[in-house]
């Protein structure tokens, strides 16, 4: 009778997986489901050797940020705020603004609500390619079949 057991990812196999590339177009679609896709990849989640505390995930890049949908009345009601650290230093921007000047920081804030709240976070979110466009430079990841 053969025995099988699991292997676990070890700090010293997941250096050798190379991280993947996955292509988002969130033309007409809804941010939060975008989202939370986008953050399952960049965690890794999508991986056989997905492990909680090491970094397994893949580089996400998403065009056509500024064409992303809001749903219920979230484009005049939901706010970002950002806090300088001086008096009088905090700034409210809508919905519908936050679109109008810097989509793809939209996007971001969302996957990164989505992600852990660890020391990977930020490694995580640098893999995170964000256009407001559907033009990007990663075009040679992507081969036209």
């Amino acid at each position: 009778m053969m025995r099988t057991h699991t292997t676990s990812t070890k700090p010293v196999s997941a250096k050798k997986i190379q991280p993947g590339w996955k292509l988002f177009d969130a033309k007409d679609k809804v941010l939060g489901k975008i989202a939370s896709e986008a953050a399952t990849y960049l965690q890794g989640k999508h991986k056989v050797n997905y492990v909680a505390h090491l970094m397994t995930g893949d580089h996400v890049i998403i065009i056509n940020a500024s064409h992303v949908v809001l749903t219920g009345r979230k484009e005049e009601q939901k706010t970002y705020t950002n806090y300088s650290g001086y008096p009088g230093g905090l700034r409210k921007r809508t919905a519908s603004e936050m679109r109008a000047k810097r989509p793809e920081e939209m996007v971001r804030r969302a996957i990164s609500g989505m992600l852990p709240k660890n020391k990977l976070r930020d490694r995580m979110l640098a893999r995170l390619h964000v256009y407001p466009s559907d033009s990007h430079p990663y075009a040679h990841h992507f081969p036209i079949a």
